[in-house]
C-alpha cells in the first residue's frame, strides 16, 4: 500500500488517508473505541472529500500559526489593542520621511539660530537659561527661536 505524503495533521483529525497501487484502492484508518487500528476502503469521491478537508486543515493551522498572536492576554494588551491607535506602514513611513527632512531644514538653520533651537525644544532649557548662557537678552533668544521655526516651517510646506 502506497503511503499518503506525511502531512501536519490537526490533533482533531483522527484519521489517516492511503491508496493501494497494486489494487488501486483508497482507504482511510482510524483507531476505533477500543484503540484498534482500522482500514477500511473507500471510493475515489469520499477519498478526495477527505483530502480536501484534510487540506483545508493544514491550511487554517497555517493562518493560526502565521497570523494570529500566540501571546498571553493581558488587561494592558486588551487595553492598548482597543484604544491605542496602530501606524499603518504608509503612515510610519511618512512620519520617518517628515523627521529627516525636519533635521535637514535644522541643519541649515544660520549656527546661532540652531544651537539657540536645540537648546530651547532638545535640552528643555528655557529664554532666561540661553539668555545668560550667551550674555544676551531673553527677547533676542526668543526673536531668534520664533524666527528659526518660521523658516523651517516655511520649508517644511514646500
Amino acid at each position: 500500500m502506497t503511503k499518503m505524503p506525511k502531512r501536519r495533521k490537526s490533533k482533531d483529525n483522527p484519521y489517516t488517508l492511503g491508496y493501494d497501487d497494486y489494487r488501486q484502492i483508497y482507504t482511510i484508518s482510524f483507531k476505533d473505541i477500543n484503540n484498534v487500528l482500522q482500514t477500511i476502503e473507500i471510493d475515489e469521491l469520499l477519498y478526495n472529500e477527505f483530502n480536501k478537508f484534510e487540506l483545508e486543515d493544514i491550511s487554517q493551522m497555517n493562518k493560526f500559526d502565521n497570523h494570529i498572536e500566540h501571546l498571553e492576554i493581558s488587561d494592558e494588551m486588551l487595553y492598548k489593542k482597543a484604544f491605542i491607535k496602530q501606524s499603518s506602514i504608509e503612515e510610519i513611513v511618512e512620519e520617518k520621511i517628515q523627521i529627516e527632512q525636519l533635521k535637514k531644514n535644522i541643519n541649515e538653520l544660520p549656527l546661532i539660530q540652531r544651537k539657540r533651537l536645540k537648546k530651547y525644544y532638545f535640552e528643555g532649557k528655557n529664554f532666561e537659561d540661553i539668555a545668560q548662557e550667551e550674555n544676551c537678552t531673553k527677547r533676542a533668544i526668543k526673536f531668534s527661536v520664533d524666527i528659526a521655526i518660521k523658516k523651517i516651517s516655511q520649508k517644511m510646506k514646500k
